[in-house]
């Protein structure tokens, strides 16, 4: 089974609201060391897995569309040379859709990109200046239509259910995001995080966010219209063309091995959850005295791995395969699921089992994170 590959580039061009490494934004970086302690750490984690073959290699952080086209290279050409790269490999790269950053599209490609995902957010500018993007509707569009002409495959991301959206205001932005003709879109509700601006606001009373029937009415809208346009949801937010799939995140959902190299970067390895320093002086320093930048690696349970597979794949239209995941880590079945909890859930048309294949419906799919803490067994999560 292949293996999917994670690097984390931590600068950002600027300061944004979404970025966890907004304290780390450089106006200069040392791109040769950081391009050698990459290498090194990229190394590291081929050490452990000699022989294995990688399917996806995923470039993400802050804005990786900003790393050195050059070190991109660098990193799919030692990636090559650790393993081999299945024939179909994925090289996606996250991007955001400024003109200084699609000005690096075609030599990004040129390095081995086949694959970008465009942080568009909004298609209506003063729901750009409301999530604090900084970028308009004008500057994005131009951006996608050059990675269209760059790339082999692209997405992009649009968040919704945003205060006061309308299902008509929707239904018309969707539509027209529906038109741009690609393969994949991943589509966001507005969720307010505690510690964030928007908490903040709504704590003020400065912001109303919209209540949950509104956006449960957006959120079967949004089925509804992407499926009808031949990209139906096979993950809870995220829709495509049959086969054009993010294969790098689907190794996440269905809890294949993943390697996570640079700051801040998580992995799983054999039954080990590997974290890399946050910081990037930390990183540097550990690579510099290590060859890596693990600050910790963990052996996890097999009812460690259990639940996390669980929450990860019943997010999937195609759920999970109870009795594979139980021959997996050796557990039974009412060992992992809560048997009454289920009962219960059928009942109500939230989740359904065909066989040994356990799915979210599509009415349980917006109430879904209550759903899974209520029908993963309580001792799996306590173990």
């Amino acid at each position: 089974m292949a293996l999917a590959l994670y690097v984390h580039w931590p600068f950002c061009a600027r300061k944004c609201p979404y970025c966890d490494f907004n304290s780390h934004v450089r106006a200069e970086v040392d791109q040769a060391t950081w391009r050698e302690a990459l290498l090194a750490d990229l190394a590291h984690e081929a050490a452990q897995t000699q022989g294995e073959t990688i399917g996806s290699i995923f470039f993400g952080g802050g804005t990786p569309s900003l790393m050195p086209p050059a070190t991109v290279a660098a990193l799919i050409d030692a990636a090559t040379r650790h393993w081999r790269l299945s024939d179909d490999v994925e090289i996606t790269l996250e991007a955001n859709p400024s003109s200084v950053e699609a000005a690096n599209f075609a030599q990004l490609a040129q390095a081995g990109v086949s694959r970008l995902s465009l942080g568009l957010q909004a298609l209506d500018d003063a729901a750009l200046r409301f999530l604090g993007r900084l970028h308009d509707v004008a500057e994005g569009l131009a951006a996608l239509d050059l990675a269209q002409r760059a790339f082999g495959r692209v997405s992009f991301d649009l968040i919704y259910a945003r205060p006061g959206q309308t299902p008509g205001a929707w239904q018309d932005e969707l539509v027209r995001a529906l038109g741009f003709g690609t393969g994949h879109l991943s589509l966001y509700q507005l969720t307010i995080e505690p510690g964030t601006r928007f908490a903040t606001l709504v704590r003020d009373g400065a912001l109303d966010p919209l209540a949950d029937d509104p956006a449960a009415e957006l959120f079967e809208l949004t089925r509804a219209l992407t499926a009808a346009a031949g990209l139906p949801a096979y993950e809870v937010s995220n829709h495509a063309r049959p086969g054009e799939e993010s294969r790098h995140n689907l190794a996440y959902w269905r809890y294949r091995d993943y390697l996570g190299v640079g700051p801040g970067a998580h992995g799983r390895r054999g039954g080990v959850a590997t974290l890399r320093h946050k910081k990037p002086e930390n990183w540097l320093a550990a690579v510099a005295r290590s060859g890596n930048g693990l600050s910790s690696e963990q052996r996890l349970s097999s009812c460690d791995q259990a639940a996390e597979a669980l929450l990860m794949g019943l997010r999937l239209a195609e759920g999970v395969d109870v009795t594979a995941l139980g021959a997996r880590f050796g557990l039974a079945a009412d060992a992992m699921l809560d048997p009454g909890k289920l009962r219960l859930h059928r009942s109500l048309g939230l989740i359904e089992q065909r066989g040994e294949r356990l799915t979210v419906t599509p009415q349980g799919m917006p109430l879904l994170d209550a759903v899974l803490a209520d029908i993963v067994a309580p001792a799996l999560v306590a173990a």
